[in-house]
């Protein structure tokens, strides 16, 4: 009796000791995946080189932000035990690939759960967020209206700076002037001059004109002629007739 209950307790524990070789882990732990890209759901399972855990199932599934459960992919495996790792730990990489997310609402947790005959054992899962679209590169529209903004606050800044050099330095120059005109104006009044004579008459006229008047000017101031007798005219008044007719026309 003794002996056999030793034999239940080495059998007991050796379960517990094989039960702990056995596992499912999932990292990284978070993954951002673009839409119509492909992802990768990693799965790795650790099992001992027995035939007991050389056959297992795994099923792949996620579960959206609704807590609805979808199922992906099922696959079955029957590993072959190499020679001399019997009893071994082994570590293998089950990781199934996405080829392309459909729309945003495939953001949710992905696991993988595998199955041995008496263990089943689930990773601790993998949380993919889906993305319309990564990073886009600024247009070159983008790089115009920056450096167009850039050159009118330069010119606008510069404008500014003139200005208040303006009235600090051209202002208060006129404003002097200014003054000085003021008190030019209100100073008194300087003793009236005559006004100036207008210009001769002769002036304005050109040189012919000038003698023609300067004729008549000398014929006022002589003495009548004597008459002569008829049908015949002195030669004096014959030119005098034709200075006024030249002045007439001149006028």
């Amino acid at each position: 009796m003794t002996s056999n209950l030793k034999v239940i307790i080495l059998f007991l524990w050796l379960l517990q000791c094989e039960g702990r070789k056995v596992d499912v882990q999932q990292k990284p732990p978070i993954q951002v995946a673009l839409l119509k890209e492909g992802i990768s759901i990693p799965c790795k399972v650790m099992f001992p080189y027995v035939p007991k855990y050389t056959k297992f199932s795994i099923s792949y599934y996620w579960i959206n932000s609704l807590g609805q459960k979808t199922s992906i992919y099922h696959r079955l495996e029957n590993v072959v035990i190499p020679s001399g790792k019997e009893n071994q730990t082994a570590t293998i990489s089950y990781d199934h690939t996405i080829t392309s997310l459909q729309n945003p609402s495939s953001t949710g947790t992905y696991y993988c759960d595998v199955k041995w005959d008496d263990i089943q054992i689930m990773g601790k899962g993998v949380f993919v967020l889906a993305r319309d679209t990564g990073y886009v590169e600024p247009s070159y529209r983008w790089e115009v209206l920056i450096t167009l903004t850039t050159l009118f606050a330069v010119l606008s800044i510069t404008a500014t700076a003139l200005l208040l050099w303006k009235r600090k330095v051209v202002c208060p120059r006129r404003n002097q002037v200014n003054i000085l005109r003021k008190k030019v104006q209100t100073q008194p009044p300087s003793a009236s001059l005559p006004p100036p004579s207008p210009p001769p008459v002769y002036d304005c006229l050109d040189v012919q004109q000038v003698d023609v008047y300067s004729s008549l000017e000398n014929y006022t101031n002589k003495p009548p002629p004597r008459k002569s007798p008829a049908g015949k005219k002195p030669k004096k008044q014959a030119s005098l007739e034709e200075s006024s007719d030249t002045l007439y026309e001149n006028i």
